[in-house]
């Protein structure tokens, strides 16, 4: 089985220096995707869309799950992420590890006496993701966020038509 580590960063770090570490122990450069945030527009009340190339990835890898699609997503605005694709469990654990060692943000924390949350597997949990790389799916080198508007574009009187 092929499994997909995904990992979210601040936007000051140093991606290239943590893609050198991940292909210093063993994993294949080609198997590395850094994807950085591009914020297009100022959101006065934070909210942004993705571009579709990037929901498309969010919503193939968390595909029945919207709560952890909802948390990548949310926390991916405006940061940069580092997929690495492995081959087996062991290596996506290692790989993980290495992510969190050079500073990988938790999208979910651990508690210390819970497990996953009720029919969430640990591999989830912990950003890894049983899914192999998929050639229609993935994230580009550039994410490009726009403003949302929240509500109608045209505005309207007290009657409710357009001015």
């Amino acid at each position: 089985m092929a499994y997909t580590v995904i990992s979210v960063f601040p936007a000051t770090v140093d991606t290239e220096e943590i893609k050198r570490d991940l292909a210093s122990n063993g994993f294949d450069k080609a198997n590395i995707i850094v994807s950085k945030s591009k914020l297009e527009d100022g959101s006065p009340d934070g909210h942004y869309e993705d571009d579709v190339k990037t929901r498309n990835f969010w919503d193939f890898i968390f595909a029945h799950d919207t709560e952890m699609l909802e948390a990548y997503k949310k926390e991916s605005v405006g940061k940069n992420n580092i997929i690495v694709y492995a081959d087996t469990a062991d290596d996506a654990q290692r790989a993980k590890t290495i992510l969190d060692k050079n500073g990988a943000i938790e999208v979910y924390r651990k508690q210390s006496e819970s497990k996953a949350p009720e029919g969430m597997s640990e591999e989830v949990y912990n950003g890894i993701i049983a899914k192999a790389r998929h050639d229609l799916y993935f994230l580009g080198s550039e994410r490009v966020y726009t403003s949302g508007s929240k509500g109608m574009d045209e505005p309207m009187d007290s009657q409710g038509s357009e001015d």
